[in-house]
Protein backbone atom coordinates (compact mmCIF):
# COMPACT_ATOMS: atom_id res chain seq x y z
CA UNK A 1 0.00 0.00 0.00
CA UNK A 2 1.43 2.94 -1.38
CA UNK A 3 1.48 6.21 1.09
CA UNK A 4 1.72 9.72 -0.12
CA UNK A 5 1.15 12.56 2.17
CA UNK A 6 0.40 15.09 -0.74
CA UNK A 7 -1.47 13.13 -2.58
CA UNK A 8 -3.59 11.78 0.64
CA UNK A 9 -4.21 15.66 1.27
CA UNK A 10 -5.66 16.33 -2.08
CA UNK A 11 -8.02 13.60 -1.60
CA UNK A 12 -8.98 15.15 1.64
CA UNK A 13 -9.50 18.54 -0.32
CA UNK A 14 -11.59 16.86 -3.14
CA UNK A 15 -13.68 15.32 -0.19
CA UNK A 16 -14.11 18.29 1.40
CA UNK A 17 -15.45 20.14 -1.90
CA UNK A 18 -17.82 16.95 -2.12
CA UNK A 19 -16.20 15.73 -5.00
CA UNK A 20 -16.56 12.35 -3.67
CA UNK A 21 -16.08 10.55 -6.84
CA UNK A 22 -12.52 12.40 -8.36
CA UNK A 23 -11.54 12.30 -4.61
CA UNK A 24 -11.93 8.11 -4.86
CA UNK A 25 -10.10 8.34 -8.53
CA UNK A 26 -7.59 10.44 -6.43
CA UNK A 27 -6.76 7.56 -4.25
CA UNK A 28 -6.64 4.66 -6.85
CA UNK A 29 -3.94 6.57 -8.90
CA UNK A 30 -2.10 6.77 -5.77
CA UNK A 31 -1.95 3.07 -5.56
CA UNK A 32 -1.43 2.33 -8.66
CA UNK A 33 1.98 4.98 -8.51
CA UNK A 34 0.83 7.12 -12.01
CA UNK A 35 3.50 9.24 -12.60
CA UNK A 36 1.22 11.39 -14.74
CA UNK A 37 -0.99 11.63 -11.55
CA UNK A 38 2.60 12.26 -9.20
CA UNK A 39 3.28 14.98 -11.12
CA UNK A 40 0.27 16.92 -11.26
CA UNK A 41 -0.40 16.54 -7.47
CA UNK A 42 1.82 20.79 -6.71
CA UNK A 43 -0.41 22.20 -8.95
CA UNK A 44 -3.95 20.23 -8.21
CA UNK A 45 -3.30 21.43 -4.81
CA UNK A 46 -2.54 24.61 -5.01
CA UNK A 47 -6.05 24.42 -7.40
CA UNK A 48 -7.87 23.00 -4.17
CA UNK A 49 -6.66 25.36 -1.83
CA UNK A 50 -7.68 28.06 -3.73
CA UNK A 51 -10.95 26.55 -4.20
CA UNK A 52 -11.75 26.05 -0.60
CA UNK A 53 -10.55 29.42 0.38
CA UNK A 54 -12.64 31.20 -2.05
CA UNK A 55 -15.28 28.57 -1.02
CA UNK A 56 -15.15 30.09 3.19
CA UNK A 57 -15.31 33.81 1.84
CA UNK A 58 -18.48 33.39 0.37
CA UNK A 59 -19.75 31.62 2.74
CA UNK A 60 -18.67 33.97 5.54
CA UNK A 61 -19.84 36.58 3.31
CA UNK A 62 -23.58 34.48 3.23
CA UNK A 63 -23.67 33.89 7.10
CA UNK A 64 -23.16 37.73 7.41
CA UNK A 65 -26.01 38.52 5.25
CA UNK A 66 -27.94 36.24 6.92
CA UNK A 67 -27.23 36.99 10.40
CA UNK A 68 -29.05 40.40 9.54
CA UNK A 69 -26.17 42.35 11.69
CA UNK A 70 -27.56 46.40 11.98
CA UNK A 71 -24.07 47.11 11.12
CA UNK A 72 -20.50 44.76 11.28
CA UNK A 73 -18.46 45.85 14.82
CA UNK A 74 -15.76 44.45 15.92
CA UNK A 75 -14.07 45.12 19.79
CA UNK A 76 -11.57 47.13 18.02
CA UNK A 77 -13.74 50.28 18.06
CA UNK A 78 -14.62 49.82 21.61
CA UNK A 79 -13.34 52.31 24.64
CA UNK A 80 -13.19 49.68 27.76
CA UNK A 81 -11.17 53.07 29.43
CA UNK A 82 -14.97 54.78 29.36
CA UNK A 83 -17.03 51.62 30.08
CA UNK A 84 -17.82 49.89 33.38
CA UNK A 85 -18.24 46.54 31.22
CA UNK A 86 -15.42 43.86 32.26
CA UNK A 87 -12.62 43.92 29.65
CA UNK A 88 -11.55 40.45 30.03
CA UNK A 89 -14.37 38.88 30.94
CA UNK A 90 -15.59 40.18 27.31
CA UNK A 91 -12.58 39.53 25.57
CA UNK A 92 -12.60 35.52 27.05
CA UNK A 93 -16.37 35.71 25.90
CA UNK A 94 -15.11 37.00 22.43
CA UNK A 95 -13.40 33.72 21.65
CA UNK A 96 -16.83 31.76 21.59
CA UNK A 97 -16.00 28.82 23.87
CA UNK A 98 -19.46 30.02 25.69
CA UNK A 99 -21.57 28.75 22.43
CA UNK A 100 -20.35 25.11 22.50
CA UNK A 101 -22.26 24.56 26.16
CA UNK A 102 -25.22 26.95 24.92
CA UNK A 103 -24.19 29.41 27.50
CA UNK A 104 -26.04 32.89 27.85
CA UNK A 105 -25.21 36.47 27.54
CA UNK A 106 -27.08 39.00 28.92
CA UNK A 107 -25.98 42.98 28.81
CA UNK A 108 -27.45 44.97 31.46
CA UNK A 109 -27.13 49.21 30.77
CA UNK A 110 -28.36 52.57 29.63
CA UNK A 111 -29.43 53.65 26.25
CA UNK A 112 -25.50 54.60 24.16
CA UNK A 113 -23.74 52.60 26.58
CA UNK A 114 -22.20 50.14 23.87
CA UNK A 115 -24.92 47.00 24.38
CA UNK A 116 -25.81 46.80 21.24
CA UNK A 117 -22.01 47.07 20.04
CA UNK A 118 -20.50 44.43 22.19
CA UNK A 119 -23.13 42.02 21.27
CA UNK A 120 -22.82 42.43 17.76
CA UNK A 121 -19.23 42.11 18.15
CA UNK A 122 -19.39 38.52 19.69
CA UNK A 123 -22.06 37.64 16.78
CA UNK A 124 -19.19 38.69 14.38
CA UNK A 125 -16.91 36.85 15.87
CA UNK A 126 -18.61 34.20 15.45
CA UNK A 127 -19.55 34.07 12.22
CA UNK A 128 -16.00 35.09 10.68
CA UNK A 129 -13.91 32.59 13.11
CA UNK A 130 -15.74 29.93 14.70
CA UNK A 131 -17.98 29.88 11.64
CA UNK A 132 -20.84 29.77 13.55
CA UNK A 133 -24.62 30.67 12.31
CA UNK A 134 -26.02 33.64 13.91
CA UNK A 135 -29.25 35.52 14.07
CA UNK A 136 -29.95 38.96 15.17
CA UNK A 137 -33.24 40.45 15.90
CA UNK A 138 -35.04 43.37 17.31
CA UNK A 139 -37.15 42.10 20.09
CA UNK A 140 -40.01 43.50 19.72
CA UNK A 141 -40.12 43.11 16.00
CA UNK A 142 -39.29 39.54 16.48
CA UNK A 143 -42.46 39.58 19.16
CA UNK A 144 -44.47 41.18 16.12
CA UNK A 145 -43.55 38.41 14.05
CA UNK A 146 -44.04 35.84 16.09
CA UNK A 147 -47.60 37.24 16.87
CA UNK A 148 -48.41 37.98 13.13
CA UNK A 149 -47.64 34.13 12.55
CA UNK A 150 -49.89 33.01 15.46
CA UNK A 151 -52.76 35.39 13.64
CA UNK A 152 -52.16 33.42 10.14
CA UNK A 153 -52.51 30.32 11.97
CA UNK A 154 -48.94 29.22 11.14
CA UNK A 155 -47.63 28.89 14.72
CA UNK A 156 -44.36 27.34 15.16
CA UNK A 157 -42.34 28.51 11.47
CA UNK A 158 -40.49 31.63 13.28
CA UNK A 159 -39.90 29.74 16.83
CA UNK A 160 -38.79 27.04 14.71
CA UNK A 161 -35.66 28.74 13.07
CA UNK A 162 -33.52 29.83 16.03
CA UNK A 163 -33.28 25.96 16.73
CA UNK A 164 -31.31 25.33 13.70
CA UNK A 165 -28.71 28.47 14.53
CA UNK A 166 -25.57 28.71 17.33
CA UNK A 167 -26.12 32.38 18.34
CA UNK A 168 -29.73 34.21 18.56
CA UNK A 169 -29.13 37.88 19.41
CA UNK A 170 -32.17 39.96 21.02
CA UNK A 171 -31.69 43.38 21.01
CA UNK A 172 -33.31 46.57 22.86
CA UNK A 173 -35.71 44.38 25.19
CA UNK A 174 -37.53 46.60 27.37
CA UNK A 175 -37.23 49.52 25.16
CA UNK A 176 -41.26 49.13 23.65
CA UNK A 177 -43.68 47.25 25.55
CA UNK A 178 -45.21 44.68 23.60
CA UNK A 179 -48.36 42.21 24.48
CA UNK A 180 -49.16 39.85 26.85
CA UNK A 181 -49.81 37.28 24.34
CA UNK A 182 -46.52 38.59 22.81
CA UNK A 183 -44.71 37.91 25.95
CA UNK A 184 -46.24 34.29 26.32
CA UNK A 185 -44.91 33.59 22.79
CA UNK A 186 -41.36 35.25 23.39
CA UNK A 187 -40.79 32.43 26.87
CA UNK A 188 -41.66 29.85 24.76
CA UNK A 189 -39.03 30.29 22.14
CA UNK A 190 -36.42 30.97 24.89
CA UNK A 191 -37.92 28.10 26.67
CA UNK A 192 -37.33 25.91 23.71
CA UNK A 193 -33.71 27.29 23.19
CA UNK A 194 -32.70 26.73 26.64
CA UNK A 195 -28.99 24.37 26.47
CA UNK A 196 -29.95 24.08 22.90
CA UNK A 197 -28.80 27.22 21.97
CA UNK A 198 -26.71 30.27 22.97
CA UNK A 199 -28.86 33.57 23.16
CA UNK A 200 -27.61 37.10 23.96
CA UNK A 201 -29.70 39.70 24.93
CA UNK A 202 -29.40 43.66 25.75
CA UNK A 203 -31.53 45.52 27.80
CA UNK A 204 -32.02 48.41 29.90
CA UNK A 205 -34.24 46.46 32.51
CA UNK A 206 -32.87 45.26 35.88
CA UNK A 207 -33.88 41.61 36.37
CA UNK A 208 -36.89 42.78 38.68
CA UNK A 209 -38.20 44.54 35.89
CA UNK A 210 -39.02 42.15 33.69
CA UNK A 211 -42.61 41.16 34.46
CA UNK A 212 -43.47 44.76 33.70
CA UNK A 213 -42.54 43.34 29.89
CA UNK A 214 -43.65 40.09 29.87
CA UNK A 215 -46.93 40.76 32.53
CA UNK A 216 -46.59 37.27 34.04
CA UNK A 217 -44.66 37.19 37.40
CA UNK A 218 -44.60 33.94 37.28
CA UNK A 219 -43.47 33.47 33.90
CA UNK A 220 -40.56 35.81 34.20
CA UNK A 221 -39.81 34.18 36.84
CA UNK A 222 -39.46 30.64 35.14
CA UNK A 223 -37.83 32.47 32.44
CA UNK A 224 -34.92 34.01 34.14
CA UNK A 225 -34.43 30.79 35.68
CA UNK A 226 -33.99 29.29 32.62
CA UNK A 227 -31.98 32.08 31.19
CA UNK A 228 -29.50 32.51 33.80
CA UNK A 229 -28.74 29.04 34.57
CA UNK A 230 -25.84 29.33 32.67
CA UNK A 231 -25.68 33.06 31.96
CA UNK A 232 -22.42 35.44 32.12
CA UNK A 233 -24.03 39.01 33.15
CA UNK A 234 -22.46 42.57 31.93
CA UNK A 235 -23.43 45.70 33.51
CA UNK A 236 -22.23 48.78 31.04
CA UNK A 237 -23.74 51.22 33.70
CA UNK A 238 -25.49 54.12 32.38
CA UNK A 239 -23.20 56.78 31.47
CA UNK A 240 -24.46 57.31 27.46
CA UNK A 241 -21.45 56.98 24.92
CA UNK A 242 -23.28 59.18 22.67
CA UNK A 243 -24.33 61.64 24.52
CA UNK A 244 -21.12 61.92 25.70
CA UNK A 245 -19.52 62.07 22.48
CA UNK A 246 -21.94 64.45 21.36
CA UNK A 247 -21.28 66.97 24.10
CA UNK A 248 -17.66 67.09 23.92
CA UNK A 249 -17.99 67.37 19.86
CA UNK A 250 -20.71 70.36 20.61
CA UNK A 251 -17.87 72.13 22.89
CA UNK A 252 -14.96 71.79 20.25
CA UNK A 253 -17.12 73.08 17.87
CA UNK A 254 -18.04 76.04 20.39
CA UNK A 255 -14.58 76.75 21.14
CA UNK A 256 -13.60 77.02 17.23
CA UNK A 257 -15.94 80.15 17.35
CA UNK A 258 -14.64 81.93 19.25
CA UNK A 259 -11.76 84.19 18.58
CA UNK A 260 -7.74 83.92 19.84
CA UNK A 261 -6.53 87.30 20.92
CA UNK A 262 -2.64 86.78 20.65
CA UNK A 263 -2.32 90.09 22.73
CA UNK A 264 -4.03 93.39 22.77
CA UNK A 265 -3.45 95.00 19.69
CA UNK A 266 -3.43 92.27 17.44
CA UNK A 267 -6.43 90.03 16.66
CA UNK A 268 -5.97 86.34 15.10
CA UNK A 269 -9.04 84.22 13.44
CA UNK A 270 -9.68 81.28 14.47
CA UNK A 271 -13.00 81.36 12.36
CA UNK A 272 -12.29 82.75 8.96
CA UNK A 273 -16.05 84.06 9.05
CA UNK A 274 -15.82 86.35 11.62
CA UNK A 275 -15.55 90.23 11.53
CA UNK A 276 -13.38 91.85 13.44
CA UNK A 277 -12.66 95.46 14.44
CA UNK A 278 -9.00 97.05 14.53
CA UNK A 279 -6.66 100.28 13.61
CA UNK A 280 -5.83 100.10 9.90
CA UNK A 281 -2.26 100.16 10.65
CA UNK A 282 -2.46 96.48 11.87
CA UNK A 283 -3.48 95.44 8.80
CA UNK A 284 -0.67 93.70 7.21
CA UNK A 285 0.31 92.15 10.56
CA UNK A 286 -2.75 91.05 11.61
CA UNK A 287 -4.97 89.91 8.57
CA UNK A 288 -4.16 87.12 6.93
CA UNK A 289 -6.75 84.98 5.61
CA UNK A 290 -9.81 85.87 3.18
CA UNK A 291 -12.48 86.26 5.48
CA UNK A 292 -14.58 89.13 5.18
CA UNK A 293 -13.55 91.76 7.38
CA UNK A 294 -14.30 95.28 8.30
CA UNK A 295 -11.27 97.90 9.47
CA UNK A 296 -12.11 100.84 11.39
CA UNK A 297 -9.85 104.04 13.03
CA UNK A 298 -10.11 104.34 16.67
CA UNK A 299 -10.88 107.86 15.86
CA UNK A 300 -13.93 106.69 13.62
CA UNK A 301 -15.84 103.88 15.67
CA UNK A 302 -15.48 102.21 18.98
CA UNK A 303 -14.04 99.39 19.01
CA UNK A 304 -17.49 96.99 19.90
CA UNK A 305 -18.83 98.09 16.53
CA UNK A 306 -18.80 96.46 13.25
CA UNK A 307 -19.86 97.96 9.95
CA UNK A 308 -19.73 96.49 6.78
CA UNK A 309 -16.56 96.24 4.36
CA UNK A 310 -16.43 99.32 1.62
CA UNK A 311 -17.56 98.44 -1.91
CA UNK A 312 -14.14 99.80 -3.31
CA UNK A 313 -10.69 100.26 -2.04
CA UNK A 314 -9.47 102.85 0.00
Amino acid sequence: MRHDPAAAAVTIMLRSLKMHGMAQAAAELTEQGAPAFQSAIPVLSQLLKAGIAEREVRSIAYQLKAARFPTCKDLTGFDFASSRLNEALVRQLHAGAFMEKADNIVLVGGPGTGKTHVATALGVQAVEHRRKRVRFCSTVELVNALEQEKAAGKSGQIAARPLHTDLLILDELGYLPFSPSGGALLFHLLSKLYEQTSVIITTNLSFSEWAVIFGDAKMTTALLDRLTHHCHILETGNDSFRFRNSSATQAHRERKTQPIWRDRKTPYLQNPGQILVANPGQLSAAFNTRAPTCWLSARQAPASRISRPPSASP
